[in-house]
């Protein structure tokens, strides 16, 4: 169920900051996309090493199970849910497990997300050919390879080093290289592309961060989750109306790991 949301906003002179708070009644936690898998979920079989049929049924699986049985309808984005082998962006020990319907981790505290949040997330974004995405949180990869199937501009920003490393030569070597990806805090958005027509921001900060609305093209959407560290957030869909005027609505609750920040992203 979707919730509408209040914008307050609130003019700080000596600082020039527009102050965004974002309220809504709590919801109970659509979905979680942090931490390793729950013990007793129904394991998937790992299938035959190499086995390209095996992991294509699996992935059939997830996008009739996990992905149109849950409410995704735009057929772009099951397209390219389809499309993208969620196994590739898996750390080994987890292959079996690749297309399940929940979030696995990467290393340093990440995790690749549970794909139906990837399609919600990108369905909420309602690209059209030819958008400037921005994408907080390259991760692994996966979010990145599914918005470059919509034939949109993707920009990604990670802020931990190995993880943005790795995700390049993952991407490369996959086709996606029109994907621009850069190792940066993201936070602060990326001002040298802006401004985007969507952003997706794929960790929880405990606030809406005020460059990447100030980055938000007007018209442009802004999904993210939003809350304290450690518990549950709220899931955001916000539209920049005008110059300094924004609507937003509340997709339910999630549970994202935190927005790493640049002192603490090494």
């Amino acid at each position: 169920m979707r919730l509408r949301g209040r914008f307050a906003f609130a003019w700080a002179p000596a600082a020039g900051l527009l102050l965004v708070v974002l309220s809504a009644a709590c919801s109970s936690p659509a979905a979680e996309d942090s931490g390793p898998p729950i013990s007793g979920r129904q394991q998937t079989e790992l299938p035959p090493q190499g086995s390209a049929e095996a992991y294509a049924e699996q992935l059939e699986s997830m996008v009739q199970t996990g992905i149109v049985a849950w409410g995704i309808t735009q057929p772009e984005v099951i397209q390219a849910m389809r499309a993208v082998p969620r196994h590739e962006f898996v750390p080994p020990e987890y292959l079996g497990q690749a297309y399940e319907n929940h979030p696995l981790p990467i290393g340093y505290g990440q995790t690749i997300s549970q794909p139906y949040i990837v399609a919600l997330m990108t369905q909420e974004l309602d690209l059209e050919p030819g958008d400037r995405v921005l994408e907080i949180g390259t991760g692994s990869g996966y979010q990145a390879a599914v918005l470059g199937q919509l034939e949109v501009e993707v920009y990604s920003m990670e802020i931990v080093e190995p993880l943005a490393l790795a995700a390049e030569e993952r991407l490369r070597s996959l086709g996606y290289a029109d994907i621009q990806l850069r190792h940066a805090d993201g936070y602060l958005g990326w001002p040298e592309e802006a401004p985007f027509d969507a952003i997706v921001v794929t960790a929880a900060p405990d606030h809406v961060p005020q460059p990447l609305l100030l980055q938000l093209a007007v018209g442009g959407v802004l999904v993210i989750p939003v809350g304290p560290v450690g518990g549950y957030q709220e899931l955001w869909r916000i539209t920049r109306t005008a110059e300094t005027s924004y609507d937003s609505a509340s997709l339910g609750g999630v549970r994202f790991v935190p927005l790493v920040r640049e002192e603490q992203g090494g």
